[in-house]
């Protein structure tokens, strides 16, 4: 950047923020502008265009907290100050520093106050290019996806093409992936910045993610569990498991398939079926007595019993 445009130009005043704004609140304001102004998001608007120009050059300064420390010295110095060149020619200067042949000119009283050569083509003091900001998005994934992984076409902004993101298996959501160079670009020829795209899983009708294990319910009529049975528990995109159900299962009772969950980089997790005794609303009168006749075989005892003793009251 020109020196005698730091004279001439408050960037400050360009992004809108006080001349004591902390370095959080220049990146917000910085972010909230770019999005606003960037050409992809304003086609073919020459405004537009040139204000986003205008904000990054202002950004690549005070965004830096050497540049700004020196473009704040090199403002207090003279305000708005302007600076003439040539030999025998003065400089403006506040206070008046002679400039051409005779003295030390605007190239000399930069040197002296920053210790070097006078402005390089990276800014003062040597400093390279800006890297430019992260951008952010949202996606949503479906459930078997999150788990056996995928690849997505998404479209970064409305004029680019779709761009191939990898899903790796067992993401979880809120999780977030990283697109190396496909964020904001720099205000001055550097690196662009990355994209990170924050991750949300659709809920599944069946399963439930709990860390490497998949959780599922099972329901289990009374006869199966009091007599015992063999049942069918269905799976994540395969074909369901045999799983015995031992005589005098209890409701909620969790029975572990191996190696039917999540497989991570360090392990294969666990299908957890729990027991969901199905209870049919409307039984025929020859059910129902056979069911009373079977009470009357049971055993006389309270299963709650033990509770209410617990609790107190007996």
């Amino acid at each position: 950047m020109a020196s005698q445009d730091w004279f001439e130009k408050d960037f400050y005043k360009t992004l809108g923020v006080a001349k004591d704004a902390s370095d959080a609140e220049l990146k917000k304001v910085y972010r909230k502008l770019a999005r606003k102004f960037h050409p992809d998001s304003n086609p073919g608007d020459a405004k537009a265009e040139a204000k986003f120009k205008e904000i990054s050059e202002a950004f690549s300064v005070i965004g830096d907290k050497e540049q700004r420390k020196e473009y704040d010295a090199v403002r207090a110095m003279g305000g708005g100050a302007r600076f003439t060149g040539g030999a025998g020619g003065g400089a403006g200067f506040p206070g008046g520093y002679p400039g051409g042949a005779g003295g030390a000119g605007f190239e000399d009283v930069f040197a002296n106050l920053f210790g070097g050569g006078g402005p390089s083509r990276g800014g003062f003091g040597g400093f390279g290019p800006q890297r430019g900001s992260d951008l952010t998005m949202n996606t949503t994934v479906d459930f078997i996806d999150s788990i056996h992984g995928a690849t997505l076409r998404l479209r970064i902004n409305d004029s680019g093409e779709p761009t191939s993101v990898k899903v790796p298996a067992g993401i979880q959501d809120g999780q977030k992936i990283k697109l190396r160079g496909k964020g904001q670009p720099s205000p001055n020829g550097g690196e662009p910045g990355d994209l990170l795209i924050s991750v949300k899983v659709k809920p599944h009708p069946v399963f439930v993610r709990d860390g490497n294990n998949l959780r599922v319910n099972v329901p289990v009529t009374f006869a199966e569990a009091v007599l015992g049975a063999t049942i069918q528990v269905p799976t994540l995109g395969g074909e369901p498991v045999k799983l015995k159900v031992a005589p005098g299962t209890p409701n909620g009772r969790v029975l572990r398939v191996k190696g039917k969950g999540v497989q991570s980089a360090k392990e294969l997790g666990d299908l957890l079926a729990t027991v969901d005794i199905a209870v049919p609303s409307h039984v025929s009168e020859k059910a129902a007595q056979a069911l009373e006749e079977f009470a009357a075989l049971l055993p006389e005892e309270d299963p709650r019993q033990d509770l209410l003793n617990k609790a107190g009251l007996l």
